[in-house]
């Protein structure tokens, strides 16, 4: 792996410094998890999408750079540093893209990949439910031919962003009689507002809409927005999770502009008697530099044609542990009034509580790890 920037990339790092420089707002937008805050990360998505900016690494057709995977990573490492909001596209972006770049046709990229980038359509994600989260194979919301389509009924639960997005995108099971569980599931985009959908909000540990379930009545979704083949949901959706486990969904940037804060958080704050204090400071720092050099090891291999197999798990598990302890450490620093503050810190530790559950629980991980990677006998399931 070379981590020497040609002319180039240096180039290309020098022009992403300054239009962050001139363009990201001074102060911090609302949170994005109320209405207010929602609208302002949308168009925070459009001023990014109108300097092709917002999804560098697609085609220029789809409003792209057509970026490689380093220009994508310098990119991710300047936004942060320069302190940008928080994507409110992110699952769009860095979830259903791919799979439509994979497994979706010409038609369909065309059709939705151009309001995705520019914040038009907000996507949310809905694919676990009531009995079906890591073990999504047992999900029973279902999908009946119709003329011209499907209609969808069940619930959707603990779906991102789906309090005030657009549109969403899941698996549902079309062939109940398919021998094995994950077979006949059938991989479908559908509206929110849709006659038959019923949004209903939940509320994270602050009370703010992180999350939503979806109710679904004989929601009509029309053939042109099944992806893949009916049937062959589970191993498109596999394929998404390696992308969300394994380098899109928590880019090295957002962790090392996090431990940069959190030294000046030390020097502005911290007792220099505290030494067990400073060490987790340390660590926090150690662990960022530690995943950028894993991200940047991964982008190496699949640059060179490989592909995120099954040790996305084990960066899963790294970044979503590794989050908690970065905030738990600046609320330390912070002391009673991090508890209380409604900062970026504070915000960012609740948020931090999911990351072992969502993208597949760690338990869960930790099976693919031992079953996978490791050789050993199969656990719990």
């Amino acid at each position: 792996m070379d981590l020497d920037l040609s002319p180039d990339e240096r180039a290309f790092r020098a022009e992403a410094r300054a239009w962050l420089a001139e363009h990201v707002p001074a102060g911090p937008l609302p949170s994005l998890e109320t209405e207010e805050g929602f609208a302002a990360h949308r168009a925070w998505e459009a001023r990014l999408a109108a300097d092709r900016w917002s999804v560098i690494s697609w085609p220029e057709r789809y409003g792209g750079r057509g970026a490689d995977l380093v220009r994508w990573l310098l990119f991710e490492e300047e936004y942060y540093a320069a302190g940008a909001p928080g994507r409110v596209a992110q699952n769009g972006i860095h979830l259903l893209a791919p799979t439509l770049f994979d497994h979706g046709t010409e038609e369909q990229r065309a059709r939705v990949l151009p309001s995705m980038a520019s914040g038009e359509v907000i996507w949310a994600q809905a694919w676990s439910e009531p009995e079906a989260g890591s073990d999504l194979a047992s999900l029973r919301s279902r999908a009946v031919r119709t003329d011209g389509g499907w209609l969808l009924n069940g619930l959707k639960t603990w779906s991102s962003r789906a309090a005030f997005a657009d549109r969403a995108f899941g698996i549902f099971r079309t062939d109940p009689a398919a021998p094995r569980p994950h077979q006949g599931l059938t991989y479908m985009m559908f509206d929110l507002s849709a006659s038959g959908v019923t949004v209903r909000p939940i509320g994270r540990l602050d009370g703010r809409p992180a999350f939503a379930e979806l109710f679904l009545d004989d929601v009509f979704v029309p053939d042109a927005d099944v992806i893949g083949e009916p049937g062959a949901g589970w191993r498109i959706a596999m394929a998404a999770t390696g992308n969300e486990r394994g380098l899109t969904l928590r880019s090295p940037g957002r962790f090392l502009a996090a431990a940069d804060r959190l030294v000046q958080q030390w020097h502005a704050s911290a007792p220099a008697a505290d030494t067990a204090l400073r060490d987790r400071v340390a660590d926090a720092v150690i662990g960022a530099r530690a995943y950028q050099l894993f991200t940047w090891a991964s982008a190496a291999r699949c640059a060179a044609g490989g592909r995120i197999g099954a040790e996305s798990s084990l960066n899963k598990v790294f970044w979503s542990e590794y989050d908690i302890a970065l905030h738990e450490t600046a609320l330390d620093l912070l002391g009673t009034d991090g508890e209380l503050a409604d900062g970026a810190w504070s915000e960012g530790y609740v948020f931090s509580l999911a990351g072992p559950l969502y993208a597949g629980t760690n338990e869960i991980q930790r099976d693919i790890i031992a079953e996978r990677l490791l050789g050993l006998p199969k656990g719990r399931r």
